[in-house]
């Protein structure tokens, strides 16, 4: 796993940092941010959602009011300015990083699976920028078991995610765009 990650630093020093699907993935990636920042407008703005305490969708589903100080399941708590800078400053290299990754995919599939991530972790640091934490308000529960509270942004994320799991053990052939390789890897020769 650690050698692919250096072969896509590689190829990046030869190639452009905008490749045949950066396009698409940037529109995905926008209209990931646009939605995860219009739902948190409403709930937060419109919904008041702070002044409600369990507001009872379904049975198994609740909107809350939830201010991450952290990072997933609220782990590294970021109480501090410090702390704040960190995790934004760690987001953004990860959001970098994505986006240079999206120059070198040459399937659809990976690039609107990078552009769900990219969306999402943007409309996260969005939030930590303005808020120090980040929004989050579904809580889906059952049996008695609640699962972590999360925000459209983070399904975005899991979406992505699972798109690039689905490409890793069922690739596919985009034979019209880049190279036509079955990988979202850096296109071969073409330049």
């Amino acid at each position: 796993m650690m050698g692919r990650g250096f072969e896509i630093l590689r190829g990046l020093s030869n190639r452009s940092f905008w490749g045949p699907l950066s396009g698409l993935g940037a529109i995905i990636a926008l209209g990931g941010f646009l939605t995860d920042r219009l739902s948190k407008w409403w709930l937060i703005d419109i919904f008041q959602i702070e002044d409600r305490v369990i507001v009872q969708v379904l049975p198994f589903f609740d909107l809350v009011m939830a201010w991450n100080k952290g990072i997933s399941y609220g782990l590294f708590q970021a109480d501090s300015l410090t702390g704040v800078l960190v995790l934004t400053s760690f987001a953004l290299l990860v959001c970098g990083a994505l986006f240079f990754w999206l120059a070198t995919v040459n399937n659809r599939l990976m690039a609107l699976a990078l552009g769900l991530i990219i969306g999402g972790a943007v409309g996260n640091i969005y939030d930590r920028i303005a808020f120090g934490a980040v929004a989050d308000f579904f809580s889906l529960h059952g049996f008695g078991y609640y699962w972590y509270i999360f925000n459209v942004a983070d399904i975005w994320i899991a979406i992505g995610v699972g798109l690039m799991m689905y490409d890793a053990f069922f690739p596919t052939a985009d034979s019209d765009v880049g190279s036509g390789e079955k990988t979202g890897g850096p296109r071969e020769g073409s330049e």
